[in-house]
């Protein structure tokens, strides 16, 4: 872990060197990176408590376990709160587990380590002052907390990538974008957001599987419209219309990068890019192929339309956009700050315009991770998944549209939509006790990894020196010194794209 932190700087370092530092992003932000719901953006509040309380108790349960098997009292243990789980405690005698001798003067009447109240609260009994634990026995007391966030992590991916991802199914990759007002759709009571499972007794996968049933019959005769809405499928009556729409050729932007350049210039979700300066943009590859040719600080001229209607009857908005570096680094090639749809929309004579998500394909994906963990890119597309995602779009669960496109199976059927907090709980529950339990091996004092790196340099440093009390200043000095290191590593992470772009 203090190797990662190394070379982050050393990385960090030389970007700044070659003057490919990213600019300061919600990435670097303070309250990023601290894993706290409520205060970390990316950690979504009710699955973030419940895996954050979840890491807290495992974690210092596990201490307090080892500590009573090891033969060590343990005074007192519990959860930090606020509004949320903030952290938790296990507080084992230190005397015991450290040799260090408590400060027991000035006590008053009213504390209850008095003799007195210990006899009415039934503690009277003393801890063994001469039982002190040994530095393995610390060692193992000291780890148990990590290791059992580690043990939590495995078992809820294993559950969450084998049977509950087995138990969930994509519905269709059409789901509809907008439906226009008074048409056949609209009166049949058909939403935006619906998923279009299946057209009288067509399957539904594409938009163009849409275009293709409704342009073999006849305008005029009503067909039976099987849409979804969360996980539930019902029937609509809808009378198709005359087919005078022309697709709209582009790529529909889904969401904006906060503090991007495309937010920056005006560019909002719903939109529809069909050109950028002088190329015209008919697919998600026409854009990737473009963005990939400019570079850091090109001016670029985006043409827009609205989605919901053809391009042709639509008047265009053109946006001037200076190209940033990519918030993750490691290319030098322009970022504009938009998550976008795979394919363009289809207009389509039901007066609803469908577009398209690979929830297929998605869902194979995340299946696929832990058969990827046998190289360094599972490791960084699990350790990333909820932030970045496959594509910079993060990944927080099957909540909101994302789970529009799936449907629970098999065993989860039964359960309906509790497939899906089964699923988003395992995931945060996975995430933030591995998080958790990477950082507590940092060798940093007060951290578990801080002291078990103190007890054994103590030890180390005690067979170079004879004399026992310089041996223990030298092995303090160095720990203290690699805290310090960790400590201004964190605060360089933060501050550092400030410090060279500005705040």
């Amino acid at each position: 872990m203090f190797l990662v932190i190394v070379v982050s700087d050393v990385a960090m370092l030389s970007s700044i060197g070659d003057n490919t530092l990213p600019e300061p992003s919600k990435f670097n932000e303070a309250r990023n990176i601290f894993l706290i719901p409520g205060v970390n953006e990316f950690i979504p509040l009710s699955w973030g408590v419940i895996a954050l309380l979840v890491t807290l108790v495992v974690h210092e349960f596990s201490h307090a376990i080892l500590c009573k098997v090891e033969g060590i009292r343990v005074k007192s243990m519990g959860i930090l709160l606020a509004i949320v789980p903030i952290g938790g405690f296990a507080e084992p005698d230190e005397e015991e587990l450290f040799g260090v001798k408590a400060d027991n003067k000035d006590k008053d009447a009213s504390s209850t380590e008095g003799p007195i109240e210990r006899k009415i609260l039934g503690l009277e009994k003393e801890p063994d002052k001469s039982k002190m634990a040994t530095r393995e026995q610390r060692a193992r007391i000291l780890a148990a907390g990590v290791m059992s966030n580690f043990v939590v992590a495995t078992i809820a991916f294993i559950l969450l990538f084998g049977p509950v991802l087995g138990a969930i199914a994509p519905l269709s990759d059409a789901m509809i974008v907008n439906v226009t007002s008074d048409s056949p759709a609209d009166i049949a009571g058909i939403q935006d957001n619906m998923v279009i499972t299946q057209i009288d007794d067509t399957p539904i996968e594409k938009a163009n599987d849409i275009l293709l049933y409704v342009s073999s019959v006849e305008p005029g005769t009503v067909v039976e419209v099987y849409a979804a809405k969360d996980s539930v499928v019902s029937v609509y009556d809808v009378q198709v219309g005359e087919d005078t729409a022309e697709d709209v050729k582009g790529i529909y932007v889904n969401d904006i990068v906060p503090d991007s350049p495309a937010e920056a210039a005006g560019i909002e979700p719903g939109m529809m890019i069909i050109k950028i300066d002088d190329t015209q943009i008919n697919s998600s590859d026409d854009f990737v192929l473009f963005m990939n040719s400019t570079e850091v600080g090109q001016i670029i001229l985006v043409e827009t339309v609205m989605a919901n209607g053809p391009e042709g009857n639509a008047s265009s908005a053109f946006y001037e956009v200076e190209l940033v570096s990519h918030p993750d680094g490691g290319t030098e090639k322009g970022f504009l700050g938009v998550y976008y749809g795979s394919n363009g929309l289809k207009i389509t004579p039901l007066g609803i315009t469908v577009g398209e998500f690979p929830a297929k394909a998605y869902l194979e994906a995340l299946r696929s991770i832990p058969s990827m963990m046998t190289g360094f890119v599972g490791w960084i597309i699990l350790l990333g998944l909820p932030i970045v995602g496959f594509a910079g779009e993060g990944f927080p669960g099957f909540s909101g549209t994302l789970a529009q496109f799936y449907h629970p199976v098999g065993w989860g059927e039964p359960l309906g939509i509790g497939v899906f907090w089964i699923a988003n709980a395992l995931l945060w529950i996975g995430w933030l006790n591995f998080y958790v339990g990477l950082f507590n091996c940092l060798p940093a004092v007060p951290l578990d990894g801080g002291h078990v790196f103190k007890d054994y340099l103590r030890s180390f440093v005690g067979r170079i020196v004879p004399d026992e009390e310089r041996a223990a200043n030298i092995s303090a000095a160095i720990a203290a010194t690699f805290t310090f290191v960790i400590l201004i590593s964190f605060l360089f992470m933060i501050f550092g794209p400030y410090i060279v772009h500005g705040f």
